[in-house]
């Protein structure tokens, strides 16, 4: 493989298929990316979609790593694979209704915004590791408090 097609694949994937080209809130695309790759492929069995997922995590450090070098700047708005890859994720753990999803995705989107304990924390993780950790911890965040509204307000939310 060629430098050049190198650093294309890395850019590809870092920025969630070009997603994070977006000139309007790119993290919020490459989350929308997330949503479509769970319709499109996440309801496997849960068991396959979690190794899928904890291959493109693993990727998604590599990438965003490399990314950084290559963007010249730590965790560039145009990396948002680390949307992509947390957002798939609470949506296999949340309940499968159409407000769960809404809600979910908003909750996911504003606690990315803020990142709460410890997640704004893990993004001095180096590299990719920060990228991506944070925006996992999000997520997590976004499966309990969903679950959880879900459970207290018995499905009338979502």
């Amino acid at each position: 493989m060629t430098q050049k097609t190198y650093n294309f694949v890395i850019k590809l994937f870092a920025t969630g298929l070009g997603t994070g080209y977006s000139p309007i809130f790119p993290g919020t695309v490459g989350s929308l990316l997330g949503v479509l790759l769970f319709f499109l492929v996440f309801k496997l069995n849960i068991f396959v979609s979690l190794l899928i997922l904890a291959i493109l995590f693993f990727a998604g450090v590599y990438s965003s790593t490399e990314a950084e070098k290559m963007f010249g700047k730590k965790d560039s708005k145009q990396i948002v694979i680390d949307e992509v890859v947390p957002c798939t994720l609470f949506l296999l753990f949340i309940p499968f209704t159409k407000w769960c999803i809404i809600s979910g995705f908003i909750i996911y989107r504003i606690l990315d915004i803020l990142k709460p304990f410890p997640a704004y924390r893990s993004q001095h993780l180096p590299g990719g590791w920060g990228i991506m950790t944070d925006d996992l911890i999000v997520g997590i965040y976004t499966i309990v408090i969903t679950n959880v509204s879900h459970f207290l307000l018995k499905g009338l939310l979502c």
